[in-house]
């Protein structure tokens, strides 16, 4: 059974998005505004009044404006995404599948650094108790273990999924924003003047006066760094919870940003901020503890949810062909729930190597936001084609959107691009994954260009009489195989060799079973189609790009309502068998290709096949893949040929 998702308006719909959706934007409080002060060099009125003002517009624009308003439009049957965006865009451009691979590769990569950033943020904060000031000192030891323990619960206990404490996450986000915005009232109430910041023109005074100015975009951006999870949590929450949500989500950020730039404003002169977190700063000194212990809670879901999406953009990737089949598992009855063991681990390290590379959540914060800003293009590049060919909106309103998008997202991105030389160490996990999922795509359009296909139609006789030879022995009752061909008169020509050559597979019946990917993210059809009656049988397989294609499920399935209809009878065909009623036996067999070495390839194909095949043998079996028992599969291995190596000079001589 499926739960029922909350996608629809409702305030239980507003409160599990608050707990899934705002996570990462909603603990960026904690270190956005600090790092701002510290890369502005001073704390007057003219750098807090500006960076105030670029932080709300940058909310404004880049979250309010393109993913609340344009972005979430882009609903794939509820679902949202990368790869979501792709699925409802691909046929309108050729290589349309290149951003989305840089946009995922990079969003990937980067989460690496949120969980790491955001749960050192918080237990640094417990430096500010007296009693505990000379042991909580940032890059001290003490709290990388800590972080490195609460990071390793957190991967540790996503095997057993999150429904249990998922219903948590709610309430206590709704606490964390609902704190944030008291603790900036506050202030704001001190110092009410600083409601001015919310005027453009400070933003516009900073970035064009201040020595920095434009640069300091870098750390502003960390304001918005979550904006790319909307979308991609589209289809857990619904658009409309989303939006509804936003609107206190986005309140109690601004008060506290305020709230932050007031008490700046109203230290003494001479005040030095180069220890000091203007966030825990605002708290009172009675509500530390608790507030830190909040903050971290709220860290910990906001990692959570940055896993969860991992999971769902990597199973969605292996779906459309982008990445190895790994081990996809489902650890509760609830849909869109998965875990992956091997992304889940991987990910874990990366956490730990950043907390150990960087030690402080300054030092994070030096090397975060740039992938982020990547993602952010690409997604735009995609929106593109979204709003002109799927929208239908007027080329004019089009451009000016993609404008508005490119200008921010462009100085965004050329501000980040300096965090290159410290991000080097993310450089080998960025380029790993963008490269697996180019590899992956590329050699897979390569390897299916050279498929062949015959007319089905021309080797029924041949089915037939080889189906009802006595001289051959009999391979299986029912012999199923996997095609890739779209037209139900087609066939691989590798499968009518794997049964006519050499040593003839006999069968009472055949299948051949083909699986449609739809874009449509949980689709669940099939279809019957009795190519000989009796002999040869397809069946067409529809799913979604979220489901998992476990054939041997289907098919059971399949064939279970096949006999309730009575069109087939699977009573074993075996006489001493079947007077007992026992079921006939089926064989599964799958064509696995390695590269023949009986080819001339050009460099770059023959590095793309290359890794493409050594990427195969770390990934899954098709039988494994596809959910197939193997006491009922048999593998086959045949040669790929691209390219034929021709022209062999061979002389021969007399003895």
């Amino acid at each position: 059974m499926q739960t029922p998702h909350f996608t629809k308006l409702s305030a239980a719909g507003v409160l599990i998005t608050l707990g899934i959706v705002f996570g990462d934007i909603g603990t960026s409080p904690l270190y956005t505004f600090q790092t701002i002060i510290k890369e502005g060099g001073r704390a007057d009125a003219f750098l807090v009044l500006g960076a105030i003002s670029c932080v709300f517009w940058t909310l404004t624009l880049q979250t309010t404006f393109k993913y609340i308003l344009i972005t979430l439009q882009a609903d794939n049957r509820g679902e949202g995404g990368i790869f979501s965006l792709y699925a409802l865009v691909r046929r309108y451009g050729k290589r349309l599948a290149i951003p989305a691979i840089i946009g995922a590769g990079t969003l990937l990569a980067d989460g690496i650094i949120t969980p790491p950033i955001s749960v050192t943020s918080a237990i640094e904060g417990l430096g500010l108790v007296p009693a505990l000031s000379k042991d909580f000192v940032p890059g001290h030891d003490l709290i990388i273990g800590i972080v490195i323990g609460i990071i390793l619960l957190l991967f540790f206990f996503q095997q057993f999924g999150t429904n249990v404490v998922g219903a948590a996450f709610g309430p206590v986000m709704l606490i964390w924003f609902l704190m944030l915005g008291v603790l900036g009232f506050i202030q704001v109430a001190h110092y009410p003047i600083i409601i001015k910041a919310l005027n453009p023109m400070y933003a516009w005074d900073l970035l064009s006066q201040h020595p920095k100015g434009f640069w300091l975009l870098g750390a502003v951006f960390l304001c918005t760094t979550g904006a790319e999870a909307l979308y991609s949590d589209l289809g857990h929450c619904g658009r409309k919870n989303i939006q509804a949500s936003w609107i206190l989500v986005k309140l109690t950020l601004v008060l506290n940003y305020l709230g932050q730039g007031a008490w700046v404003l109203t230290r003494p002169q001479g005040y030095d901020f180069n220890a000091i977190n203007p966030f825990f700063a605002i708290v009172p000194h009675a509500m530390l503890l608790p507030a830190i212990g909040i903050a971290t809670l709220a860290t910990i879901i906001a990692s959570q949810a940055l896993i969860s999406g991992s999971f769902t953009l990597i199973s969605e990737a292996i779906s459309m062909s982008f990445w190895p089949r790994v081990t996809v598992k489902f650890p509760s009855n609830i849909r869109g729930q998965i875990y992956i063991p091997s992304i889940n681990w991987l990910l874990c390290l990366g956490c730990i190597a950043v907390t150990l590379y960087f030690k402080t959540s300054e030092a994070m914060t030096a090397a975060y936001g740039f992938s982020i800003t990547v993602a952010m293009l690409m997604t735009t590049y995609l929106m593109y084609y979204f709003m002109r060919y799927k929208k239908h909106w007027p080329l004019w309103i089009v451009v000016i959107i993609i404008c508005v998008f490119v200008t921010v997202e462009g100085s965004f991105f050329v501000t980040n691009a300096v965090k290159l030389l410290k991000r080097l160490f993310f450089l080998v996990f960025e380029v790993g994954l963008i490269f697996t999922m180019y590899i992956w795509y590329r050699a897979r359009k390569i390897t299916n260009r050279y498929l062949n296909f015959v007319n089905l139609q021309d080797y029924m006789p041949m089915l037939k009489a080889v189906s009802s030879d006595q001289g051959i022995p009999k391979f299986s009752t029912h012999l199923i195989y996997l095609t890739k061909a779209n037209n139900s008169k087609q066939i691989e020509e590798r499968i009518i060799h794997s049964i006519l050559s050499r040593k003839p597979k006999r069968a009472d019946v055949y299948w051949f079973i083909h699986i449609e990917r739809t874009d449509a993210p949980y689709t669940m059809e099939y279809a019957v189609e009795k190519l000989e009656d009796g002999k040869v049988i397809r069946l067409e397989f529809r799913i979604g790009f979220r489901i998992p294609p476990k054939v041997n499920v289907l098919f059971r399935k399949a064939v279970e309502e096949m006999i309730e209809r009575k069109e087939i009878d699977i009573t074993s065909k075996y006489e001493s068998l079947g007077n007992f009623k026992l079921p006939a036996d089926f064989q599964f067999v799958l064509i696995e290709r390695f590269l023949s070495y009986n080819n001339i390839l050009s460099k770059v194909e023959s590095f793309i096949l290359s890794s493409y095949f050594t990427i195969s043998d770390l990934a899954l079996s098709d039988a494994k893949a596809f959910g197939l028992d193997t006491s009922e599969t048999r593998i086959e291995k045949i040669p790929l040929i691209v390219n034929p190596l021709t022209n062999v000079h061979l002389e021969r001589v007399d003895m």
